[in-house]
């Protein structure tokens, strides 16, 4: 081949990657855990530090894993919607409090609901690394295998639960 030929067609497969990532959505972060069981893990909860939660806990169950902060407000957005969502009683939703404080996330919950039906605790973020977490809120739906099916990053709504993650609520 041409090496004069090479400059220009490796210009246009930039141009054409660029192009492309217009039209993507930025808070569509793919994560390689899509398709893959859940990570093992096991935390503390966030009201009884001495016991524990593992994933395997929900086996049989789909369920939601929302990782949230007292400090994140894009969580505080989102608080209300799965506040919302919870009482319906759809999936149960697991709480990861990420990077955080103990008492300013149980004073989160006492002062504007708890939607979560277990709340663990990350107090160092070392866990969220396991799921690929990149900051708070990201939001995981696991199937009843414990395969994780959908992610999402930033805060949830009533349309990204209804589109991506209400599809995956049957077992």
């Amino acid at each position: 081949m041409n090496k004069k030929l090479l400059i220009p067609l490796a210009f246009v497969a930039l141009a054409g990657v660029l192009f492309w990532g217009l039209f993507r959505d930025p808070r569509e972060v793919p994560s390689p855990l899509i398709g893959k069981p859940v990570p093992t893990l096991a935390l503390p909860l966030l009201r009884d530090s001495s016991a524990t939660f593992s994933p395997e806990q929900m086996k049989g169950k789909v369920w939601l894993l929302n990782v949230w902060a007292s400090w994140c407000p894009p969580c505080k957005e989102e608080h209300p919607v799965l506040l919302e969502f919870s009482k319906k009683n759809t999936v149960p939703i697991v709480g990861q409090n990420y990077k955080d404080k103990r008492d300013a996330a149980l004073d989160v919950l006492k002062t504007t609901g708890d939607p979560y039906a277990i709340s663990i605790f990350d107090e160092q973020g070392k866990a969220a690394l396991d799921w690929g977490v990149y900051g708070a809120p990201e939001t995981f739906l696991i199937d009843a295998q414990g395969i994780i099916r959908a992610k999402h990053v930033g805060p949830v709504t009533n349309e990204i639960i209804a589109q991506k993650f209400a599809p995956h609520f049957r077992p």
